[in-house]
C-alpha cells in the first residue's frame, strides 16, 4: 500500500493531460488510502502550481462530497456509523455552518463528519452542495498555497494559527449564526440597492 502511495505523484505527473483527472480521482479515493485533505491539496500545488492545484481539489472535494451525500442515502449503516463518530466527537453539540467552515480549515476534523453537519443543517440536496462548494474553497487555496508551510512551521506559529481559528470557531457559535436563506439574503440586498 505505502509503494502505492508513493507512486501516485508520479503517476499523475506523467500522465500528462490526464493528471488532473487522475489528482481528482485521488480526492474520491482518498478516504480509502486513510490520506488527509491536506496532503492531496499540498500535492496538488506541487504538481500544479497554486491556481489549477486549488482548482482541481475544490472539483475533487466537491465531488467527495457528492459521493458523500449518496452513499449516505444508500447505506445506512453508514450513516449510523458517521453518527457514531459525530457522538463521539461533538457530543450533541450543534454547530453553525459558519462554524462548519471553520472547522473544515483544520487539518485533524474528519471530513465526512462536517459533511454529515452540513447534511443535517440544510434541506436540500442543492443547498448541500453549495455549502459543500463553499466550504471546500478556502481550505483548498489554504492547504495548497500554504500546506507545506503551516507543516513546517514551528510549534508556537501553529498554535498561534489554530488558536486564531478556534477564536472565530467560539465567536460565530455565541454569535448563534443560523442558517441563511441565499435567496432571501440576496434579494434583501437588491432591495438596498435600488
Amino acid at each position: 500500500m505505502d509503494d502505492f502511495i508513493e507512486a501516485i505523484p508520479h503517476l499523475i505527473k506523467e500522465a500528462g493531460w490526464l493528471g488532473p483527472v487522475l489528482f481528482i480521482l485521488v480526492h474520491l479515493i482518498r478516504p480509502l488510502l486513510f490520506l488527509p485533505v491536506i496532503v492531496i491539496c499540498i500535492l496538488g500545488g506541487y504538481l500544479f502550481g497554486f491556481v489549477y492545484g486549488t482548482l482541481y481539489s475544490v472539483a475533487g472535494l466537491s465531488l467527495m462530497s457528492l459521493v458523500f451525500y449518496k452513499l449516505v442515502d444508500i447505506f445506512p449503516s453508514f450513516r449510523a456509523r458517521i453518527l457514531k463518530l459525530k457522538k463521539k466527537v461533538f457530543k450533541d453539540r450543534n454547530l453553525t455552518i459558519g462554524q462548519v467552515m471553520i472547522l473544515r480549515m483544520m487539518p485533524f476534523i474528519h471530513f465526512h463528519l462536517l459533511s454529515l453537519y452540513l447534511m443535517e443543517m440544510t434541506s436540500t440536496f442543492k443547498e448541500y452542495m453549495r455549502y459543500s462548494v463553499i466550504g471546500v474553497i478556502l481550505p483548498s487555496m489554504l492547504y495548497t498555497a500554504f500546506g507545506q508551510a503551516i507543516t513546517e512551521m514551528p510549534w508556537y506559529l501553529s498554535v498561534i494559527f489554530f488558536s486564531i481559528l478556534a477564536g472565530v470557531f467560539s465567536y460565530l457559535g455565541k454569535r448563534g449564526t443560523a442558517v441563511y436563506k441565499w435567496n432571501r439574503f440576496f434579494s434583501h440586498k437588491a432591495v438596498e440597492r435600488g
